[in-house]
């Protein structure tokens, strides 16, 4: 028999909890209450991740198992799927934002003002969280720079630290405050607040900028070549990912593998003791309760992006082209 649902009270919010017993992740005995818990623990920092942002929803509402598969533009038959518009009968305190793709067509997305709307598509299934880099404010201008290091097959951790080392010491060198943090895979990802000024061809323009730089200072390692079976260095600053529709996975979602690993914000400090697989379900709460969110910087000043885009200028960068 199924188990009763629960109600779990998040802020001034009920949340029905269906199924709580339910496998999710079941060679680590998780069930999809022990996923709510998780996220509750994490509470702050998930939000921190979200909110406000129009957010795309993977939801595994079966869990994680052996064989599972994802739903895609090809195959619209799967375990799992993307959800980018906002599900049907959601409550009225889900709040949205309406945004516009590249081919024109619009949706209003999920864009979590509290942390019951977390909780409740958790509920739905959602193990991994993709939000834009704007907020409902202002969503053609990003307030959030994203560097996606990006390794190639075979390519290991390992190799990717030294590229965010250099990353970092560029950002310094602009006056430029970068957050790195684990994709729960073997890449890294850094953000950099920004003034919610420039388009996203202009955000595009500025790490592609700063991804030739690296090509410059660590050519043994660092690669822009779009084209993968063209590139010969091991690590890809996808500066596409900036581009409109394009989204990382956020802060402390749950990489849909058996081991749970999630994704890591980290210090500078951590980098190079950090490997990804120290951080899953089952520890990242004792972390977040005992040294809070290294990310909680992302909420104060923002910075101007004149100085890449000075250089992109100076390089005759265009807009790469939308892909």
């Amino acid at each position: 028999m199924a188990t009763a649902a629960e109600e779990i009270q998040v802020g001034r919010r009920t949340v029905r909890v269906s199924s709580p017993d339910k496998p999710y992740f079941p060679k680590l005995g998780l069930t999809k209450l022990d996923v709510v818990r998780y996220f509750l623990a994490v509470g702050d920092g998930i939000l921190r991740a979200l909110r406000d942002r129009p957010t795309m929803l993977e939801r595994w509402p079966r869990g994680v198992f052996e064989g599972a598969t994802v739903a895609t533009r090809q195959g619209n038959r799967g375990d799992a799927f993307y959800q980018k518009r906002v599900p049907a009968g959601a409550p009225d305190w889900v709040d949205t934002a309406h945004i516009t793709f590249p081919s024109g067509r619009s949706a209003d997305e999920v864009a979590p003002g509290e942390l019951a709307v977390v909780i409740w598509a958790v509920n739905l299934g959602t193990l991994r969280f993709h939000p834009w880099p704007v907020t409902r404010a202002d969503v053609e201008r990003p307030d959030q720079l994203r560097v996606d290091l990006d390794p190639l097959p075979g390519v290991g951790f390992d190799q990717v630290v030294p590229v965010a080392h250099e990353v970092r010491g560029f950002l310094d060198e602009l006056g430029l405050v970068g957050f790195p943090k684990t994709t729960g895979g073997r890449g890294l990802h850094v953000y950099v607040p920004i003034e919610a000024r420039w388009s996203f061809g202009e955000c595009r323009r500025a790490v592609l900028a700063l991804g030739r730089e690296m090509q410059r200072r660590r050519p043994d390692l660092v690669t822009t070549t779009w084209w993968r079976e063209q590139r010969d260095r091991p690590v890809f600053v996808d500066y596409n990912q900036m581009a409109r529709d394009h989204t990382m996975t956020s802060a402390y979602s749950i990489r849909p593998t058996p081991a749970a690993l999630v994704s890591a914000p980290l210090g500078w400090a951590e980098l190079d003791e950090a490997r990804p697989e120290d951080f899953d379900v089952t520890n990242m709460p004792g972390r977040f309760a005992a040294r809070g969110d290294p990310h909680a910087g992302l909420d104060g000043r923002r910075f101007s992006l004149e100085s890449l885009l000075d250089m992109a200028d100076r390089e005759g960068l265009e807009s790469p082209p939308e892909r």
